[in-house]
């Protein structure tokens, strides 16, 4: 099985993962609501921003590679 982290999928996990961690550091931390809830907001638009690329890569795709194609001569 050949694992490829050059993925969508893979850049997905990877975003989520710092992204949990990037709001549970500040969650714990002493700071203000409004600096909370900025980095909530921050993370809003991230996440609106990603789901609208993960809807357009859906309904177009990229385009299939050249050499995958068979040329018949």
């Amino acid at each position: 099985m050949k694992l490829s982290l050059r993925t969508y999928t893979a850049y997905s996990i990877g975003c989520a993962v710092v992204w949990a961690a990037i709001l549970a550091a500040v969650n714990a931390s002493r700071v203000s609501k409004d600096t909370k809830r900025a980095f909530s907001v921050g993370f809003m638009g991230w996440a609106s921003g990603w789901c609208s690329a993960t809807i357009a890569r859906f309904v177009y795709p990229p385009p299939r590679s050249r050499q995958s194609r068979d040329v018949a001569s």
